[in-house]
């Protein structure tokens, strides 16, 4: 992997989008072992850089100055001050809303321009997904100033108590006598709270965006408790994050990730190490037992054991111990550059783990029994474990970022199929402020096969993680000709259309479908969508629908965990077994090729 050179697929340019799909799946996928998406490290160092200046650097230097807690090179004065610790995460919040913090750039299918966030939510007329279609005052996919508004007052709302001072408190002088910085003022939280409410009801996308599920809590602890409870609760809070994210790789996807995200990161530079996380490369590239070892102690039992040490240790060293492996975890996934690069919320949490645990010790009056009421404490427990039990156990009533899922591999997927020359029709997209991520490559100098071959990386990639191969399945049953079909990644193309994913199926199911249709018009037969919610806790399958945009959902049915899991990523032993539950015939008609007119001599 060069500087500014790409690791490209070695594949002729002039022969290979003319070779059927899974062909193609192959040979990318047996790449990607060794190379992940193949980017140049140019592109990895803007990233760190952003994160480094902006984020850090910029981040730090606002909150100790407007805090009087600095210089902000003066690590050991400002980093246990509560008041850094609220403006940090108010910082963060504000980065994440405007949409230069995770999923930014092209790492996220952001090429031109790289940032979604503001360009969306601030554009008259673009596409707005409400979360509930109960929710009064919410009707519509369309959003109007009244949705700008409140977007820009919840940035301008984050922004004002970063910048003005911190007040004195009473639990906080009683707790830290010396301090004088303060916390920021509770009354200046309540509209953020509030908007942060508004703006999700009326937009989902704004709230994950903003990743309320995580840092919307914090906002609500800062506003209400005390000093000391503050801190306790968040202590809960961010284990009850990790312990979500440890018990939600259970099971067989999470290995899957691990090898995957492995061979993406540009700290592993040695193929032969990439390789030992697959089983038999080139003919078998399913997750070794390396890569399972790595998922389920590397993972799970860190991201549940080391947290529930830190909650109830009382011992210096025990706690410091638990704190470094916290601190290197998420180094190592910032690491990794996943494809949404969450690389600020790995570097909030890092300080975070330090700041709460060795900041605030439970043996210096912050444990968990220290709670001033343990009602308080069994009501915040419940608070903070509902959405993730839930979101395992009905994985379609909640999205997988409050369901703590990330980077589970157990997630909502697609992969969007146009008939040809279809796609372009998506660039008719009124209000949007980007076009096709094909035409993003290609305006950047990227030849068009190139820039399609690129493309096809990100469903390569897919097909390496198990949900990958049930929606593969269903093109190869569904369309017969798929050879001649573009394929896409949904969670790249919802990007280009909402400007945000992390992931999360959600956010490109049948309501961003229906949104899109209604603005665009497809005919029928030619934008089928394969997609399938994430496998409940409890149950062995996933249920997947097969959407045409100018139809709605033409088929239903489930597939085997299992089943998907055993299949090599580009099944040379054919599509795995779909179980329909529901299908709706005379919709599959515009599928079916058309035979070719008969020609003169023929007659």
């Amino acid at each position: 992997m060069g500087f500014k050179e790409a690791d490209f697929p070695p594949v002729d340019l002039e022969t290979f989008l003319d070779k059927p799909l899974m062909e193609r799946m192959k040979a990318l996928a047996l790449h990607w072992v060794e190379y992940g998406f193949g980017t140049p490290k140019m592109i990895h160092t803007i990233y760190m850089v952003k994160v480094a200046l902006l984020y850090v650097l910029g981040g730090v230097a606002l909150v100790t100055w407007t805090s009087g807690v600095g210089p902000f090179w003066d690590v050991a004065h400002w980093w246990n001050q509560p008041i850094v610790y609220q403006k940090l995460i108010l910082w963060t919040v504000l980065l994440e809303a405007i949409g230069i913090a995770g999923s930014w750039g092209p790492l996220a299918g952001k090429f031109k321009p790289m940032i979604g966030g503001i360009l969306f939510s601030a554009r008259r007329g673009a596409i707005r997904l409400r979360p509930w279609k109960w929710v009064p005052f919410t009707e519509g996919d369309r959003r109007t100033a009244v949705d700008v508004l409140l977007y820009l007052a919840f940035l301008a709302s984050l922004l004002v108590p970063i910048l003005l001072p911190g007040v004195p408190s009473a639990s906080l002088s009683a707790a830290l006598p010396d301090n004088t910085s303060g916390l920021v003022q509770p009354t200046l939280l309540i509209a953020p709270i509030v908007l942060y409410v508004l703006c999700g009801l009326r937009d989902k996308t704004i709230f994950l965006t903003a990743r309320g599920e995580q840092y919307l809590p914090a906002l609500v602890f800062f506003a209400v408790l005390p000093f000391g409870d503050m801190i306790i609760a968040a202590k809960l809070l961010i284990c009850a994050v990790w312990i979500g994210a440890g018990v939600s790789k259970f099971g067989y996807h999470f290995t899957n990730v691990v090898s995957a995200m492995t061979s993406n990161g540009p700290v592993v530079p040695f193929k032969a190490v990439k390789r030992l996380y697959y089983r038999d490369f080139p003919g078998d590239i399913r997750p070794s037992k390396l890569a399972s070892l790595t998922a389920h102690v590397g993972g799970s039992t860190v991201e549940i054991g080391a947290p529930l040490v830190l909650l109830f240790s009382t011992n210096y060293w025990v706690t410091l111990a638990a704190v470094v492996l916290m601190v290197v975890f998420h180094l190592t996934i910032i690491s990794m550059f996943a494809l949404a690069v969450p690389q600020e919320w790995n570097v909030i949490f890092a300080y975070l783990t330090v700041f709460l645990f060795l900041g605030f010790p439970a043996w210096n009056g912050y444990a968990v029994t220290d709670m001033s009421s343990p009602w308080l404490s069994v009501g915040l427990v419940a608070a903070l474990v509902f959405f993730p039990i839930l979101g395992n156990l009905r994985p379609d009533l909640v999205s997988f970022l409050p369901s703590m899922r990330q980077y589970a591999g157990n997630w909502a997927s697609a992969l969007w199929a146009f008939a040809p020359g279809a796609e372009e029709k998506l660039n008719s997209l009124p209000h949007r402020p980007t076009t096709n991520q094909v035409d993003q490559l290609q305006a950047m100098g990227y030849p068009p096969v190139v820039a399609e071959i690129t493309l096809q990386q990100t469903i390569a990639w897919r097909s390496m993680h198990s949900q990958g191969r049930g929606l593969f399945s269903l093109l190869l049953k569904h369309i017969p000709d798929i050879d001649r079909w573009t394929v896409r990644e949904a969670e790249f193309g919802c990007n280009s259309v909402i400007g945000f994913n992390f992931g999360d199926g959600h956010l490109h199911n049948l309501d961003l479908i229906n949104a899109v249709q209604s603005r665009v018009g497809f005919n029928p037969g030619e934008w089928i969508v394969v997609w399938v919610e994430s496998q409940p806790i409890h149950q062995g399958t996933q249920r997947y629908q097969v959407i045409d945009a100018a139809l709605g959902v033409i088929e239903r049915g489930t597939w085997r965990v299992r089943d998907a899991v055993e299949a090599h990523p580009w099944l040379p032993d054919g599509p795995i077994p779909l179980q329909v539950s529901w299908r709706r015939e005379e919709a599959f008609q515009a599928l079916r090729p058309k035979p070719e007119p008969e020609s003169e001599m023929a007659r």
